[in-house]
């Protein structure tokens, strides 16, 4: 943690979340891409699945799609969720797991609801992140990285009154164990009332905090961050500043995501990006051809 009495990074922007459906129509609460911020560099597309209360027969998913250029995280809060790929890996997500998918070349994926989730209902509440990859890794084979709950490190400051889950990078003195291609920071915090952190940031990475549930102040100047709405900090300090103050009746529940900027050109086009529209238009064709595999099983 950084000292107390250093400058942090003041907050260039605070933009609303936009609900879209994504999959077979699943609910998301999407803050980038949208008409007011396409990206955050390294970091492509962040979708909150949910939270939405799921009666028996109505969970969806996505149902087989492709991936190139990219890499896929999938953290799940709530619920439940099955996977497939078409290098033939498998696995199931639950409450606290970490899906995290590196497309590189290309793969067919499935992400559906589970078969209890299905049967029975529930709550369903998760995120997505897609990491951009530089030029030379978009390429790369296809990986895979399953990380339960129990494995995923967490800390907490010795009065209880911050938690974090540390899914890449480090916080309170936890080191993440998920490794990236793209160093970046993916942090799960949650603030009690008349807390705060300094969190580290290193001046040359992008930044921003979404808050999950309840509310929250960044910066110095006590910007206020609600619900569904994403925290754009300027590159002006090596320090993030969170708090809730004493007087809050909830905790802050939110995201702290930063990462050094790739500054590649960036083509998407649906589930690939690349560098170029000629390599979009060979990874349509490389799809349509079955050169990224099917999913069999």
């Amino acid at each position: 943690m950084s000292t107390v009495g250093s400058k942090a990074r003041s907050v260039a922007q605070i933009i609303d979340s936009v609900q879209a459906f994504e999959g077979a129509g699943f609910l998301v609460h999407r803050p980038f891409p949208t008409q007011l911020l396409s990206q955050v560099d390294p970091f492509l597309l962040l979708d909150e699945m949910g939270p939405m209360d799921l009666g028996p027969g109505e969970a969806k998913g996505a149902p087989d799609h492709p991936h190139r250029g990219f890499e896929t995280v999938t953290y799940v809060l709530e619920g439940s969720m099955e996977h497939k790929d078409s290098a033939g890996n498998s696995g199931k997500l639950n409450p606290g797991d970490v899906q995290w998918m590196t497309a590189g070349a290309g793969v067919v994926h499935s992400e559906m609801p589970s078969e209890e989730l299905l049967r029975d209902g529930g709550r369903m509440h998760g995120f997505q992140l897609w990491v951009n990859l530089p030029s030379v890794d978009k390429m790369m084979r296809p990986r895979y990285q399953d990380v339960s709950a129990a494995t995923i490190p967490q800390a907490q400051t010795l009065d209880g009154s911050v938690w974090v889950r540390v899914i890449a990078g480090e916080a309170l003195g936890s080191k993440a164990v998920i490794d990236t291609r793209t160093p970046i920071m993916y942090l799960h915090y949650i603030l009690q009332p008349g807390s705060e952190v300094l969190h580290p940031v290193p001046p040359d990475y992008n930044a921003f905090a979404y808050s999950v549930e309840g509310q929250g102040l960044v910066g110095d100047d006590g910007d206020l961050v609600q619900r569904g709405q994403i925290a754009l900090f300027a590159g002006d300090s090596d320090v993030v500043r969170l708090s809730v103050p004493s007087e809050a009746t909830e905790p802050w529940n939110l995201l702290l995501l930063a990462g050094v900027p790739i500054g590649e050109p960036v083509v998407r086009y649906g589930p690939f990006a690349m560098n170029t529209e000629a390599e979009i238009r060979q990874a349509i064709e490389d799809y349509r051809a079955g050169r990224m595999g099917v999913i069999d099983f």
